[in-house]
């Protein structure tokens, strides 16, 4: 029979020993993982021979992720659309414009007054507007001015067109609101004010109103961000930009449109017959190749063409390619779901054999409207209009480095 007390003893050596082996081996083996280490520093990293970053209370992108926007001249900011994936854009990229910078809003200060023509004026908190049933919809908004004919050969996609973005908008419809107040029928017209240092102002005819107009407090999932109308902002699906009135305070119904600043000297296109258009709030069907773009390089082979396309108008029905500067046009894939008032992504398969050409994308929306060349802009609205509902044709030269330069199409 063994001996209890020599079985005991065992085990404890046991445990000694092999404590002893995992001591010797961590002493053993530390300068030689650390020397590995050391030599192989400037090579290749082995994240899984180190602890990750323990969680924390927000989420940051990679340190080897460099998404910024790119401002200009202090009143705007650039969506990087070539570096984005999918539709929607996040929001600190969203893209920026601002008339007199952004105001600092306390939401628990700040209210939306409704009054005017109407039987009941009323005024909104933020916590009294959520109370109301909720909607989501995505859609993009468009600064009207998106279109930068100074763009050189060396322009990326945002240099050309980068004043538009999208989101997932959450908010309450304007409709319920104005129901609320009770409308009357002398109502034709609705003027928004935003609580920035410009008191941004513009008319919104009342059959739009009532249409898919939101008060919106949301933005892809959490409050809007300062620079997006925190706390409130309206949102007027396919419209150009500056009817999205940020920082809304007031809203009050008119029976003729207020005329404010910036639908008189502002937001106006002048005509090849010397008149003036006014109110041109839809932004028509548009699109742009976001790669292969500047300022990128590609090889001989198979490469796919990727780009975007939106109407305010309704849904994008087809987008077609051209790989040889207009010669031949062909059909895109559309990336769906494909939504109306919405940005699409859209891509097709191209073989490039290393000659020189051009690319070039243009949209057609479900009204049958094509997106136009510059040229026949021109021949519409004569070389002096603009810079506002500038929507053409553009393409990028592949170079037979596989080098690729912006070109404006005619």
């Amino acid at each position: 029979m063994s001996d209890p007390s020599a079985e005991g003893e065992v085990k404890v050596k046991r445990r000694q020993v092999l404590g002893g082996i995992a001591s010797t081996a961590a002493i053993t083996l530390a300068p030689t993982v650390t020397r590995a280490q050391d030599q192989t520093a400037d090579k290749v990293f082995d994240p899984t021979r180190v602890q990750g970053a323990a969680a924390g209370p927000q989420g940051a992108r990679s340190k080897h992720s460099d998404l910024k926007r790119y401002p200009v001249a202090g009143i705007a900011s650039l969506t990087p659309l070539e570096d984005l994936t999918g539709t929607l854009t996040p929001a600190d990229l969203h893209f920026e414009r601002h008339h007199a910078g952004i105001p600092e809003i306390n939401p628990e200060q700040h209210e939306v007054v409704l009054h005017g023509l109407v039987e009941r004026p009323l005024t909104f908190s933020l916590d009294e507007l959520k109370r109301f049933p909720a909607v989501t919809r995505t859609c993009f908004i468009e600064c009207s001015g998106n279109y930068f004919p100074r763009a050189g050969e060396k322009s990326p996609p945002h240099m050309i067109c980068g004043l538009t973005s999208q989101s997932e908008w959450t908010g309450v419809p304007l409709v319920t609101l104005l129901r609320e107040a009770g409308v009357r029928d002398t109502g034709r017209w609705l003027l928004a004010e935003g609580g920035d240092a410009a008191v941004m102002t513009r008319s919104i005819p009342m059959a739009k109103a009532l249409d898919d107009v939101l008060v919106v407090y949301g933005q892809n999932g959490e409050p809007l961000r300062p620079a997006q109308g925190y706390p409130l902002r309206l949102l007027v699906p396919g419209w150009e930009g500056n009817t999205n009135v940020k920082w809304l305070r007031r809203l009050e119904v008119l029976d003729t449109p207020a005329m404010t600043r910036e639908e008189t000297s502002k937001y106006t296109e002048p005509m090849l017959d010397g008149s003036i258009r006014q109110f041109s709030f839809d932004i028509e069907a548009r699109s742009i190749i976001t790669s292969p773009s500047y300022p990128g390089t590609i090889e001989p082979g198979w490469q796919t063409i990727s780009g975007l396309a939106w109407s305010g108008k309704g849904k994008i029905r087809r987008v077609e390619i051209s790989t040889d500067g207009g010669d031949t046009w062909q059909a895109a894939q559309l990336q769906g779901p494909v939504l109306a008032k919405a940005h699409t992504r859209f891509q097709l398969p191209w073989r490039w054999q290393g000659e020189e050409t051009l690319l070039m994308s243009r949209a057609i929306d479900e009204t049958g409207y094509q997106q136009p060349t510059l040229a026949q802009i021109f021949e519409t609205r004569g070389p002096g209009s603009g810079p506002y509902h500038f929507n053409p044709i553009t393409g990028w030269r592949v170079q037979k480095d596989g080098e690729l330069r912006f070109t404006p199409t005619g």
